[in-house]
C-alpha cells in the first residue's frame, strides 16, 4: 500500500503550524505524546457495541480491560460513583442525556448562546432547540454575570423539564447549589455541562457541580488535556423520577437509562482507541504534574485579564475565575472577525464570538475568547501572558498593516522556540 504523501505533508504542516504559532482558543489544547499514541493504536480495529462484559461482539476481553480503566480512573479525578466514556463529543453526550431525560417537544432551560452557552443548550440550529422547547437565562448587562434572578424567574414561569448550566465563553464560576434549589421546587433535573472548566473543577479549583446537580457532562480535550471525546458523570446514581422499570419490575437506576441512551440510543460501537488515550489522560489528570499545571492555566488566566485590562480592553464581567476571558473590543473600533484575521495572520490563533447584548452577526461578532490552557502546556507562565497581551494590542491596533503583521510573527516564533511542543525537548 502506497503512503498518502499528501495527507502527511498536511499534517507535517498542521504540526508546524501548532509548533511556531500561539494556540489560544479556549477549547484547545496539547495532549501528550502517549495520549496521541494511544489514539492512533490498534485498539481503532475493534468493534464493541455495549459496555466492559456486555459486548455484542466478541474479542473484547483487553478493550473490556481498557474501557474500565477509564471509567475507574474518571470515578477517582471527579469522586464519582458513576462514568460513561463513550460519547464521542460532548454534543454527543448531551444529547444521550437528553433522550434519556427528555421527550421531544418538553420545555428545557439553557444559558443563551449568545451571552456565552453553547449549541446544544437549546439552539435553534441545533438538535437540543428542534426536539425540544428552548427557554433562556443570560447575563446581567450591568455585570456581566450569570442573572440567577432571571433564570429563577423564567424556571418558574415556564415549569421546563431540565435546567442546564455551563457554558462555552463565560469566565466565572457557577452557583450549583442555588440552580439545584430552583430546579427542586419545579421538579426539573439539572444537567452542568462542564467541558470548559473539568479540569480545574476535578482538581477542586473551581466548584463541584456533583452535589447539587443531576447528571454532569464533558468533554475530555479542553482543560483535562485528553483525546477529542465526551463523558457523562453521576455524583451519586439514583433511580430514574419516572418509575421506569425492568422487565422484573424493579425501578431502573439513572445510570442504566443513561447507558441506553448513550448506545444503542445515540451511537454504535464506541472508539475503543479514543476510550485507550482518554484513560491515559484521566491518569494524568491525577498526577501531581498535572495540578501544578492546572493551578498555572488558572494563574495564567488571572494574568491575561488584568493584562488586557491595564491597556484598556474591556472583559465581560471584569476578570475570570477559569481559563478564559471573553473581550468586548466595541471601545477598539474593531470587529471580532477582523481582529481573528489580523492576529492569525501573526500566527496568534482565537476566535471570534459574541458578547452578551451584541450588535453584530455572530459571522462578525464584537467580541474575541482567549484561553490558556494551550498555552500553559507549553510551560508559559505568567510573565509570557504579558508578552502575548502585547503583541495582541500591537496587531488590534494597527490589524492591516502587513509589515507589521510579518515583524508580530518573528516575535510570534522567538516566542514558542523558547517553550518546544512535540519536536526537541517538548512534552512527553
Amino acid at each position: 500500500m502506497k503512503r498518502d504523501k499528501l495527507i502527511f505533508k498536511l499534517l507535517d504542516e498542521e504540526q508546524q503550524r501548532q509548533e511556531e504559532g500561539l494556540e489560544l482558543i479556549a477549547s484547545e489544547n496539547f495532549v501528550s505524546r502517549q495520549v496521541m499514541e494511544a489514539a492512533g493504536s490498534v485498539a481503532t480495529n475493534k468493534y464493541a457495541e455495549g459496555l466492559p462484559g456486555k459486548r455484542y461482539y466478541g474479542g473484547c476481553q483487553i478493550v473490556d480491560e481498557i474501557e474500565t480503566i477509564a471509567i475507574e480512573r474518571a470515578k477517582q479525578l471527579f469522586n464519582a460513583e458513576w462514568v460513561n466514556v463513550q460519547p464521542h463529543s460532548g454534543a454527543q453526550a448531551n444529547a444521550a442525556v437528553m433522550l434519556a431525560c427528555l421527550n421531544p417537544g418538553d420545555k428545557i432551560l439553557g444559558f443563551d448562546l449568545s451571552h456565552g452557552g453553547h449549541l446544544t443548550h437549546g439552539s435553534a440550529v441545533n438538535f437540543s432547540g428542534k426536539l425540544y422547547e428552548p427557554h433562556f437565562y443570560g447575563v446581567r448587562k450591568d455585570t456581566g454575570y450569570v442573572d440567577y434572578d432571571q433564570l429563577k424567574k423564567v424556571a418558574l414561569a415556564e415549569k421546563p423539564k431540565m435546567i442546564i448550566c455551563g457554558a462555552s465563553a463565560y469566565s466565572r464560576d457557577w452557583d450549583y447549589e442555588f440552580i439545584r434549589e430552583v430546579a427542586d421546587e419545579i421538579g426539573a433535573l439539572v444537567l452542568a455541562d462542564i467541558s470548559h472548566p473539568a479540569g480545574l473543577i476535578a482538581r477542586g479549583l473551581l466548584k463541584d457541580p456533583l452535589p447539587h446537580c443531576h447528571i454532569v457532562t464533558t468533554t475530555t480535550h479542553k482543560t483535562l488535556r485528553g483525546p477529542r471525546g465526551g463523558m457523562i458523570i453521576l455524583g451519586k446514581d439514583f433511580e430514574n423520577p419516572w418509575g421506569l422499570k425492568t422487565p422484573k419490575g424493579e425501578v431502573k437506576m439513572m445510570s442504566a437509562l443513561l447507558d441506553m441512551a448513550v448506545f444503542p440510543g445515540t451511537q454504535g460501537g464506541p472508539l475503543e482507541h479514543i476510550i485507550a488515550a482518554k484513560a491515559i489522560a484521566f491518569g494524568e489528570a491525577l498526577s501531581e504534574g498535572y495540578m501544578k499545571y492546572i493551578l498555572q492555566v488558572k494563574k495564567n488566566g488571572a494574568a491575561i485579564a488584568k493584562a488586557f485590562t491595564d491597556r484598556g480592553y474591556e472583559i465581560v464581567s471584569g476578570g475570570t475565575d477559569n481559563h478564559l476571558v471573553l473581550i468586548d473590543l466595541r471601545n477598539k473600533n474593531i470587529t471580532g472577525k477582523a481582529a481573528e484575521n489580523a492576529l492569525v495572520n501573526a500566527d496568534i490563533t482565537i476566535n471570534k464570538n459574541m458578547v452578551p447584548y451584541d450588535d453584530k452577526s455572530p459571522f462578525v461578532t464584537s467580541g474575541i475568547r482567549i484561553g490558556t490552557a494551550a498555552v500553559t502546556t507549553r510551560g508559559m507562565k505568567e510573565k509570557q501572558m504579558e508578552d502575548i497581551v502585547e503583541l495582541i494590542d500591537e496587531v488590534i491596533n494597527d490589524p492591516e498593516n502587513e509589515h507589521s503583521l510579518n515583524k508580530i510573527r518573528k516575535r510570534v516564533h522567538k516566542l514558542t522556540e523558547r517553550f518546544p511542543l512535540y519536536r526537541e525537548k517538548g512534552i512527553d
